[in-house]
């Protein structure tokens, strides 16, 4: 028997003040059994990163032709295409024809460098993607927040980044690979 995925509550307030976006947001997410601690949080930290009042997790995680975390505009195209790990060069190409601006937070210590090498040349071609690359270190802190019912805050001020819920904080910084 299929286990089903587990329903995850998330009370997210949002002061960025890179981009002057203060608001709150109830989110309910689904995490499927294969789904790890660390790739929920990136999700929730991608959200948190470009959130705005378009901005949706996709129904279905497994449709690759989706994107899992898009803003669409009143037409129905995709501005912003959100991908989470280490993507096929194949798949981000297609996201960047579909997308006005596509973003990959990428994390795994280890393997990240690895695939970025294998995927520098042909990725910086697509002048409408940006690798950002998770440390290991504070994605492991994070994971401590995890629960089936979460309140956090996430500060963004010059690109520092906050993620606290109460009483954990962590402090962040990504590391942009490419533009």
């Amino acid at each position: 028997m299929a286990q089903k995925a587990s329903v995850i509550r998330v009370q997210l307030q949002i002061a960025d003040m890179d981009r002057h976006y203060y608001q709150d947001h109830n989110l309910t997410l689904a995490q499927h059994p294969s789904e790890t601690d660390e790739r929920l949080l990136v999700r929730l930290l991608a959200f948190a990163l470009n959130a705005s009042e378009n901005l949706a997790f996709s129904s279905n995680l497994s449709d690759e032709g989706e994107p899992e975390l898009s803003e669409k505009n009143l037409h129905g195209d995709i501005e912003l295409w959100v991908a989470f790990g280490q993507g096929d060069e194949k798949w981000l190409r297609k996201a960047s024809q579909k997308a006005k601006q596509v973003k990959v937070y990428a994390y795994g210590e280890r393997s990240v460098p690895i695939w970025w090498q294998q995927n520098e040349k042909a990725l910086k071609r697509y002048k409408n993607l940006q690798v950002w690359e998770i440390p290991e270190a504070a994605l492991k802190e994070m994971t401590q927040m995890t629960s089936r019912s979460m309140q956090l805050q996430c500060t963004i001020n010059e690109q520092q980044i906050w993620l606290s819920d109460g009483s954990t904080s962590v402090p962040l910084e990504l590391t942009l690979l490419t533009r």
